[in-house]
């Protein structure tokens, strides 16, 4: 993503005195590739948030969506969590935001599904690319959407909020009795960078669990595993493609080529775009960071409506693919 952390990577394979092209070293290149990319952006992403949230009272949140319908929270929430260039774990920390802002937590859902899910960097990769096209990407674009929006509404219509961790959460920074307007920005920024350091240190660990199983996944799966249990012939590929993608993660750059091969061997389109769908959104590091915030009982319906959402959502793509194609 930065591109620095690739050639960190490599430098450390050469001194290790590793091929890039064995399985041992792509499993290392993606370990520490990776996990400089999700600590910076997670830092970042933390820091900044927490710098606007400092100036978003819940009280402003609250008249902003008063009177208005849950299904415009619903699908403002989506688009800007199509618009917002986050990984799954990058995006739990303006879940986090949302949530200690008062913003109903069908809206929080909505946004948390869509940043990960739908992404218009992959949507115009997909366009660009031999054996996807428009149709892939509109297709992507409106099945990752639709799957937020009603994530959202479900969530509220049966008050899934109740399952809820309590998680005490800093309102806002605590500035000195007759502080200047420069200390009140240093105070900010202070309290943005402990924030996002808290952060970072709470959930390093269960990061670093996800990308070694990822990282062993992707140096040791052979690629062909894919196009072989995917296939058409196989009632099973849908089931088979979201728990697929579960452990793996990667951001949307690193899936979409793969989707490309999978499209370009036969793979049907839905089944193609489920493995995008659960390795950019459903991904293991992004469960273990959402432990913080839900019990055991939310995360368990939170996996459940994903994956019965996206093998519907690639059944459906399969069958209309057949009929149109």
């Amino acid at each position: 993503m930065f591109g620095f952390e690739n050639r960190i990577a490599e430098y450390i394979l050469h001194l290790c005195s590793l091929s890039t092209e064995s399985s041992l070293g792509k499993a290392l290149h993606f370990f520490i590739s990776d996990s400089i990319s999700i600590f910076i952006l997670l830092y970042l992403s933390t820091f900044f948030i927490s710098l606007f949230r400092s100036q978003l009272s819940a009280e402003r949140v609250e008249y902003y969506l008063r009177g208005k319908s849950k299904w415009y929270g619903y699908t403002l929430a989506t688009l800007l969590g199509i618009v917002t260039p986050f990984c799954s774990c990058s995006s739990i920390p303006l879940f986090m935001s949302f949530l200690a802002s008062r913003i109903p937590f069908g809206v929080s859902m909505s946004f948390l599904i869509a940043s990960p899910l739908v992404s218009e960097i992959a949507a115009i990769m997909l366009f660009g690319m031999e054996g996807a096209g428009l149709l892939v990407a509109l297709v992507y674009i409106t099945t990752g959407s639709l799957i937020a929006i009603l994530a959202g509404f479900l969530c509220d219509t049966f008050n899934i909020q109740r399952f809820l961790r309590y998680m005490p959460f800093p309102t806002s920074p605590q500035y000195s009795e007759g502080a200047s307007k420069k200390e009140k920005i240093i105070q900010t920024i202070r309290y943005a960078h402990d924030f996002a350091f808290e952060l970072i240190q709470s959930t390093a660990l269960y990061i670093i669990i996800g990308l070694c199983i990822g990282a062993l996944m992707y140096g040791y799966l052979p690629q062909d595993i894919f196009s072989e249990y995917l296939g058409r012939d196989n009632p099973f590929a849908l089931p088979i493609a979201v728990l697929i993608g579960i452990p793996l993660y990667a951001n949307h750059g690193g899936v979409v080529p793969i989707i490309q091969v999978l499209l370009l061997r036969d793979v049907p389109l839905g089944t193609a775009l489920v493995v995008l769908m659960s390795v950019t959104a459903l991904s293991l590091p992004e469960l273990i960071m959402l432990r913080r915030v839900f019990t055991y009982k939310l995360l368990f319906l939170f996996v459940l409506f994903l994956f019965f959402a996206f093998i519907l959502s690639g059944y459906i793509i399969n069958i209309l693919e057949y009929l149109v194609l």
